[in-house]
């Protein structure tokens, strides 16, 4: 499994439609959204799972930049140790 870092995330996303969008190009073994711990709403930011380094690589090729319905643009990379979760 490959993790990626996801950024600037529409707060109506859901970690669903986060799954359902990186599913569009390859096989999601997780996806969620960071929290905040007092109010429950999304902080814009999450992690997905990725089956393989080649579906990685083809999500962040394809979605980083993407712009949401809202406007705001994804940040799509591979995650390192210090993007945390």
């Amino acid at each position: 499994m490959t993790r990626i870092y996801v950024g600037g995330v529409s707060f109506s996303m859901s970690n669903d439609g986060l799954r359902q969008l990186f599913a569009e190009v390859g096989v999601v073994e997780s996806a969620a959204l960071t929290t905040d711990i007092g109010t429950g709403h999304s902080r814009g930011y999450g992690f997905v799972e990725m089956a393989s380094a080649e579906a990685a690589a083809a999500a962040v090729k394809k979605l980083h930049r993407h712009e949401q319905l809202d406007g705001r643009r994804l940040t799509v990379h591979l995650a390192t140790a210090s993007s945390g979760r």
